[in-house]
């Protein structure tokens, strides 16, 4: 259970920065209170993986998760760089992540 509640809070981190960056573009209300809701629920889900995980390949996956998915997310819905070499060192993010998880 802690996984999912680790891979939770690694994805609300992504949509944490994603609302943020809309937030710094629009400025909405709305996109600043769904970025403290986002931030909010990764800080909690990571705490809740924390009860059973090791502190190191927590915060390890937790940042590579909100990481890749941060460039992953820019490439996609802001426009930015599509290089080849991005998703090089966004697929090594992913297999570190990945193999923490293996040997964790």
């Amino acid at each position: 259970m802690a996984w999912l509640f680790l891979i939770f809070a690694g994805l609300s981190e992504m949509l944490g920065v994603t609302f943020m960056n809309w937030a710094l573009h629009a400025k909405k209300l709305w996109l600043w209170l769904a970025m403290i809701v986002a931030f909010t629920l990764s800080f909690g889900g990571l705490e809740l993986a924390l009860k059973t995980l090791p502190m190191g390949t927590a915060y390890a996956v937790w940042t590579g998760i909100g990481a890749a998915g941060g460039v992953i997310t820019g490439m996609l819905f802001f426009h930015e760089s599509k290089d080849w070499r991005k998703l090089v060192w966004v697929t090594v993010i992913l297999g570190a992540t990945i193999g923490l998880k293996l040997i964790g």
